[in-house]
């Protein structure tokens, strides 16, 4: 078993002080009713083990609207979202799901065209791959311990993880070891949380994925996160192959306002 490396660099404060290890080490136990799949493995989605898979787009490109996603969640995506990531459910009560990053660039104006930021431009399909989420399907009404995912439009705004973050990482990242996961959870989620991006849920954007505030109330939930697979549904959280995580953090722009757009596809397309 690997030796996990410990606190370093980040842009938000890890868990050196006692205040903060008091923080963490609650966060942590929170995950047990949040993004952690623990011993509760029944009934979860079984789906082949996909950790260090990948996937190609298919040649997607000049869409006017994110294919599958109808007038209601179209409507919550900020206009100055540049970067989309759709998690397209299987089911309303699948574990199974599709993950793809979408990208558009800017308006034109005079002719220039100012990328990244949003705008009218065309959405572009860059990446596909397969997941999972909550191992009982998803929901419009999430509470904490249903073990469902939470349908809607959140922002990406911060990432952490035990391992360093890969090198062109442009997110807010904390690196520390307090994203170890319980060691009686089982073998398999042992590098679930090498890395994650954290999903603007029940959170305040901006801080560490770490942090309990639940500014909703604890019974709405919260850790809900992108993070690595380990070929089944989780608690709630989204779970991408190690190579898609690694893109995804080697290329979600902070400056581009990325968001993700998550829910079964009979839901999304409504």
């Amino acid at each position: 078993m690997r030796t996990r490396p410990g606190s370093s660099r980040s842009t938000v404060p890890a868990c050196h002080s006692r205040a903060a290890a008091a923080a963490c080490t609650t966060a942590v136990a929170l995950l047990l009713a949040g993004c952690g799949t623990g011993q509760d493995t029944p009934g979860g989605d079984r789906g082949s083990h996909t950790q260090d898979g990948g996937g190609e787009a298919d040649a997607t490109s000049g869409a006017r609207h994110l294919p599958g996603v109808g007038a209601r969640y179209r409507a919550r995506i900020p206009e100055a979202a540049g970067q989309v990531v759709v998690v397209h459910g299987e089911g309303r009560d699948s574990a199974r799901s599709r993950v793809e990053l979408w990208a558009r660039g800017g308006e034109r104006d005079g002719g220039d065209e100012r990328e990244g930021r949003g705008g009218t431009g065309a959405w572009s399909l860059e990446k596909r791959w397969q997941g999972h989420n909550g191992k009982r399907g998803w929901t419009t009404d999430h509470h904490e311990g249903d073990k469902r995912t939470p349908v809607g439009v959140f922002t990406l705004t911060d990432a952490g993880g035990v391992d360093a973050a890969p090198a062109g990482t442009a997110l807010p990242y904390l690196h520390s070891a307090a994203f170890t996961p319980p060691a009686h959870w089982a073998d398999r989620t042992e590098h679930d949380f090498d890395h994650v991006v954290a999903i603007d849920y029940n959170r305040v954007p901006g801080t560490s994925p770490l942090d309990p505030t639940r500014p909703r109330g604890q019974e709405k939930g919260g850790f809900i996160w992108l993070h690595l697979d380990h070929g089944s549904g989780t608690s709630g959280c989204v779970s991408v192959p190690r190579r898609a995580m690694e893109h995804l953090l080697r290329t979600l722009d902070p400056d581009r306002r990325p968001v993700i757009v998550m829910g079964d596809r009979a839901t999304l397309r409504d």
